[in-house]
């Protein structure tokens, strides 16, 4: 029990400088920064404790595989790669330059991306075509698709859950970012999602929902991979838009940043937990 604290305590620093990382990201041409808050310690806890990937293993047919199907919170994605050497950590200062492939959506191009995405609803097909294929094969990978759960609204999702459940692809894993918005609505408010555990077990999967940013909660989880035999499995993981930022927490407007330089260093210091940040760049709204 030592040593699995000792390795949550590696994962939550892990986890805390990825965040800094976002933050850093939200200025000069901003980015999606509520939302890609919300999915650091699902993305990190997947990299460091479930997932067989390494930067070492990329082009191993056996490696796990992970496909980031709400694009915007790449820089979730782009962080963790940082910090794990798939990149080099310097390359995430070229954000939006066309110096590098740095951008507001995923990249082949980066190492460790396995598919371009950012049209919602597009990835889960991908993701049960690669699982398909590995079932066909009778290979042992693991195969994660992160959806988010304004995502949902796509037909597409729930025609892959179907599919999934219909060719009993039980090595591939939908985790659901519930972080209760899209955009700058709340998803109760504009389509309502719930009740989803009963939603994705009524299309035949098997279901568990647990805190998005616990640690020991997300292994209770993971480690009873797969949760069914012949069951896709679905994992709902409520989150919080903006998980470490008090400021910009649970804010409507606050899911796409383009902080000042000043306010930057300020929410480094908030991250710390030293003071809560008076914000006064623009918001972006969408109707």
């Amino acid at each position: 029990m030592e040593n699995k604290k000792h390795q949550y305590h590696e994962t939550e620093a892990i986890a805390l400088r990825v965040r800094e990382h976002i933050v850093r990201m939200s200025t000069a041409g901003g980015c999606f920064t509520g939302a890609s808050l919300s999915a650091v310690d699902l993305v990190v806890y997947l990299y460091t404790e479930f997932l067989n990937v390494t930067p070492f293993n990329l082009n191993d047919p056996n490696r796990d595989y992970l496909f980031l199907s709400k694009g915007h919170d790449v820089p979730a994605l782009y962080g963790t790669l940082a910090e794990l050497g798939f990149l080099k950590k310097e390359r995430l200062e070229k954000h939006l330059s066309l110096d590098d492939y740095i951008y507001w959506h995923p990249n082949t191009n980066i190492p460790g991306i396995e598919f371009h995405s950012g049209s919602l609803g597009h990835l889960p097909s991908v993701a049960l075509g690669v699982a398909m294929d590995l079932k066909i094969c009778g290979s042992d990978n693991k195969v994660v698709c992160i959806m988010g759960d304004g995502e949902l609204n796509e037909g597409s999702c729930w025609e892959s859950v179907l599919v999934a459940n219909a060719y009993g692809l039980d090595n591939l894993i939908f985790v659901i970012d519930r972080n209760h918005f899209q955009a700058n609505m709340r998803t109760e408010d504009l389509i309502p999602l719930e009740p989803l555990v009963q939603k994705f077990e009524s299309f035949g999967a098997a279901v568990k929902r647990i805190n998005g940013h616990d640690y020991t909660a997300m292994h209770n989880a993971f480690s009873s991979y797969p949760f069914q035999k012949g069951k896709l499995n679905v994992v709902i993981a409520d989150t919080v838009r903006g998980k470490g930022l008090p400021s910009i927490e649970e804010r409507a407007d606050r899911w796409f940043c383009n902080f000042s330089a000043g306010e930057i260093d300020q929410l480094l210091l908030e991250l710390h937990g030293e003071h809560t940040t008076s914000l006064t760049s623009e918001t972006l709204i969408v109707r």
